[in-house]
């Protein structure tokens, strides 16, 4: 990649290889509360999700894996026949509990009868958002080889755990950038920032808006291209919802010198490759 006439290279940390189903930032994010789960003696995983969502199908497969039992209440109808998420999801045991997009949050009354109902499982957030998600993200750093000589950190950001848990474990000297993936009025962005970021690491924290594209789990013909241009230069499988855009605003931000000359940059894989399973068989390259 050119950079006003010089090259600029950055380093993929591919936490998509850590693990076959339990993929990238989702095997931090479970790790603890797998475990929460077993020190209540709860029988297994109660969490949310929509109907193609990675963290989903990562708490199936794990809880699967340890003999445990999981459910999975869905946004929106679950329509037959299944998608491939929901599809892998039952494969694995997952039982799959419909609620309307209107009802569809932690706080509400239908989720929070739901969970009533089930006192035996553990509830888990949405995305793995919770005090043991967070411990384990700021785990992630460790798994990357010499993480302390990079300048920069970049993740993509959904929920925020895994930006906050890589920003109170990086160094003082490191800035750790997040790229939203969902699309934030200007008015919204200082609530989004304030919700998003750690205080225990302010000085060391941006988030850079504007690297959305058409909004969350949406995409068009640009980004699509990008991925698989960026699969044939790299070899480096990247996803619709998250880390596609989020190595296109890195090439951008690049192109546009935000990054100081001689900056390491490092780029979080976080996964999620399955959620490309929504596409056409012949749309990606991989």
């Amino acid at each position: 990649m050119l950079r006003n006439g010089h090259s600029f290279l950055f380093t993929v940390a591919r936490l998509d290889l850590l693990h076959p189903f339990i993929s990238g930032n989702k095997y931090f994010k479970l790790k603890y509360n797998l475990q929460q789960a077993i020190q209540q003696q709860k029988q297994g995983i109660l969490t949310m999700g929509g109907a193609y969502s990675n963290h989903l199908a990562a708490t199936a497969f794990a809880c699967n894996e340890q003999g445990f039992i999981s459910a999975g209440i869905i946004r929106g109808e679950i329509q037959q026949p299944l998608n491939s998420t929901l599809s892998f999801c039952t494969k694995q045991h997952m039982q799959l509990i419909a609620v309307s997009r209107k009802e569809y949050a932690s706080t509400s009354a239908a989720v929070k009868q739901i969970i009533a109902r089930h006192p035996h499982l553990l509830f888990v957030p949405e995305g793995g958002n919770n005090e043991e998600g967070f411990n384990g993200c700021k785990e992630i750093l460790q798994q990357v080889e010499k993480a302390a000589s990079f300048t920069h950190i970049v993740c993509a950001v959904g929920t925020g755990t895994t930006f906050k848990g890589i920003a109170v474990s990086a160094s003082a000297h490191q800035t750790v950038i997040g790229i939203p993936v969902l699309k934030i009025r200007e008015e919204e962005q200082d609530a989004f920032i304030q919700h998003h970021i750690s205080p225990a690491a302010l000085s060391k924290q941006q988030i850079l808006f504007g690297h959305a594209g058409k909004g969350y789990g949406r995409t068009d013909e640009l980004l699509i291209n990008f991925i698989n241009s960026f699969y044939t230069k790299t070899s480096i499988p990247t996803d619709i919802v998250y880390t596609g855009k989020l190595m296109q605003a890195v090439i951008s931000l690049a192109e546009q010198g935000y990054f100081p000359a001689e900056s390491k940059v490092l780029v979080i894989h976080s996964g999620g490759l399955q959620g490309n399973n929504s596409l056409s068989a012949e749309t990606l390259l991989f």
